[in-house]
């Protein structure tokens, strides 16, 4: 479990392929010193497990993961946002997060406005459905509140911490982000009738 506010920003060693549709990633992690094998790391919002901690962090990527997550994506130097799971006892100031991604999104703007930035992703319906205004959606690990939903994207204002301890500063337009939708929303999705 996780809260969607990111710890600090990693930085990608390698992706390397590996039999069939599996992956190795390996991270230079500022939090690496801290881990144990089999911890639980939230890295672009998507839940991965410490494989191995020499000479970096080393997660192992199941085909699923990279059929259903951006990470495939990740190239050497790229820059992931990273969070440790919930311990208890910490303050929850995001929301539950579980790091499993539900799908990707695209980012349609991340413009400069005054000292905040907008920035607009577009949602596939699935995750459209299950969002509604000032709710909350987890982008690439970024628990976020939505400012506005359009017909086809969520819009959210990013404050200049945000923008300035995640990955935001380095995205472009048109990147692929990972996206989990709350919780509570799939729960109430899943116990309402399907005709209503």
């Amino acid at each position: 479990m996780f809260t969607g506010l990111v710890e600090t920003r990693g930085r990608v060693i390698s992706l390397t392929p590996q039999n069939g549709e599996q992956a190795t990633l390996l991270l230079d992690v500022p939090f690496a010193s801290e881990l144990s094998l089999g911890d639980s790391v939230a890295t672009n919002g998507c839940c991965l497990t410490v494989a191995s901690l020499e000479p970096h962090v080393r997660f192992d990527l199941l085909g699923q993961t990279l059929k259903v997550t951006s990470l495939g994506q990740l190239k050497e130097g790229s820059i992931v946002n990273l969070e440790r799971a919930l311990a208890v006892g910490d303050r929850l100031g995001g929301h539950f997060v579980q790091g499993h991604v539900d799908a990707i999104g695209t980012i349609a703007d991340l413009s400069p406005q005054g000292q905040d930035h907008r920035l607009e992703i577009t949602l596939p319906p699935e995750i459209h459905a299950l969002c509604i205004d000032k709710g909350s959606l987890c982008i690439d690990g970024i628990s976020l509140t939505i400012a506005e939903l359009t017909s086809h994207s969520a819009v959210f204002w990013i404050t200049p911490h945000t923008f300035k301890a995640t990955h935001l500063a380095q995205a472009k337009i048109g990147q692929s982000v990972n996206l989990e939708a709350d919780l509570l929303a799939k729960y109430v999705k899943k116990l309402l009738p399907q005709n209503s």
